[in-house]
């Protein structure tokens, strides 16, 4: 495979959101809905732990030439929980979401130098908002009962007068929900509420840093955004 980034250790590069096309679709499946106060627990679990990692991480700074699993990501806090090691070039990282209301500002759509599993799960009060410039496929689960609340709308990080549809599903509260997303297509996910984790998968997390060049593991070196700038808000809140 060629590679995708401009420059690799970038952490900020970003494409023309009107030229890009997705070579693929990212796929959706609502796995379970849970009684309240066991999804808080879980969530809450995931992102204590990401949260003690990082106060770790502040009170003893990892040193400068070894892999800092605490890191910085558009959408959250993250800790790899796994790295990669000698014969396994997989790895896997947890999420505690900023909840976009506090910061009055969401994530940028983006695309990954390599595929990614994620499972998306909340709390109480809280969804999250996963868009695409593609439609997403939702698959069924057995456990799943109803339907999966999904729009269309713009996608607001395009320049006036232009436009191009942005497509939405929304994780409802106290769910897990797991998401399959293809190398180079793109995604968005922005949490409304305070109790949203994301367990993410990066299956070849090895590769796509030796394809690119990069000199180490992280996140935002291994994105591609479709926006110079983040939007207000209001254009993630909304169903």
């Amino acid at each position: 495979m060629t590679k995708m980034k401009r420059t690799a250790d970038d952490e900020n590069e970003s494409f023309d959101v009107l030229a890009h096309t997705d070579p693929d679709q990212n796929r959706v499946t609502p796995l379970l809905r849970l009684p309240e106060a066991a999804a808080l627990a879980v969530v809450e679990g995931l992102a204590g732990l990401v949260r003690h990692a990082h106060k770790l991480e502040h009170e003893s700074p990892t040193p400068p030439g070894e892999l800092k699993r605490a890191q910085v990501f558009e959408e959250g806090d993250v800790y790899m929980a796994e790295p990669p090691f000698d014969g396994y070039f997989a790895d896997r990282y947890i999420m505690d979401f900023y909840d976009v209301r506090e910061r009055d500002i969401c994530s940028r759509m983006h695309m990954h130098t390599g595929l990614r599993f994620v499972r998306m799960m909340t709390g109480p009060g809280t969804t999250i908002r996963v868009s695409s410039m593609t439609p997403l496929i939702v698959t069924p689960s057995p456990r799943w009962e109803g339907g999966i609340e999904s729009f269309v709308d713009d996608l607001p990080e395009v320049p006036h007068p232009a436009r191009r549809d942005r497509h939405n599903v929304v994780v409802p509260p106290n769910a897990w929900v797991d998401m399959q997303i293809p190398r180079g297509v793109s995604h968005q996910f922005n949490a409304v509420g305070p109790h949203a984790v994301i367990d993410s998968v990066h299956p070849e997390e090895s590769i796509e840093t030796l394809r690119e060049g990069m000199s180490g593991y992280r996140m935002m070196a291994q994105t591609i955004f479709l926006a110079e700038e983040r939007s207000a808000a209001a254009t993630c809140v909304t169903t």
